[in-house]
């Protein structure tokens, strides 16, 4: 695909969270969680601001927790990248309520923008379906995106993976609260649970 065709972060993510209902959305280390800003602050939204590799892992823990709850976790390549074992380890779980976006814009953009290894041999989708997520799937168009985003409410036919194709802007950071145990007590609150 054209380097110039690629599509706008922003509005993908934004399109995938428009109609999230009690969705669950967690975001990845770095621009992922700044589109998720962006597209609305959610008490339902559980930013990560580290843990770079971890985001797959807490979207599991959470779709296996609340399995009557929508989760969709959005992050980037190279996050996905230092996470890939968790692909193996949500292909056996098999949760049905969660669904794993990759925005790939094939760079490592929270250390300078070094070329990732999407940019030439690594597979994400093909990796995603050799660990047992039998509904991935590669998107480049926002028709893709708009055919896609309903699925994310389905609980019962996941897990389901995208690996959308996205031009690498350096977007303005849209910053959400950033302390963890308010972050983890709001996400609480909103399942009905006492905060810790």
């Amino acid at each position: 695909m054209s380097k110039t065709n690629l599509l706008d972060r922003r509005a993908v993510v934004s399109h995938l969270l428009a109609n999230r209902k009690g969705a669950i959305a967690v975001g990845g280390l770095g621009a992922s969680t700044y589109d998720i800003a962006a597209a609305g602050d959610n008490d339902r939204n559980f930013y990560l601001w580290g843990a770079m590799g971890g985001a797959v892992m807490i979207g599991l823990g959470l779709a296996l927790a609340q399995p009557k709850l929508p989760v969709v976790v959005i992050t980037g390549d190279g996050e996905m990248l230092m996470g890939m074992g968790s692909l193996a380890t949500v292909g056996l779980q098999q949760p049905g309520n969660l669904s794993i976006i990759v925005l790939d814009n094939e760079c490592y953009g929270e250390t300078g923008g070094q070329v990732s290894h999407t940019a030439s041999t690594a597979d994400l989708v093909g990796i995603a379906r050799a660990c047992g997520i039998a509904d991935a799937r590669a998107m480049t168009t926002m028709a893709e995106v708009e055919v896609f985003a309903p699925s994310l409410q389905d609980i019962a036919a996941g897990p389901r993976f995208a690996s959308v194709k996205i031009d690498g802007a350096n977007l303005e950071r849209v910053l959400s609260n950033r302390d963890a145990t308010f972050i983890v007590n709001r996400l609480r609150g909103s399942l009905g649970f006492q905060p810790i």
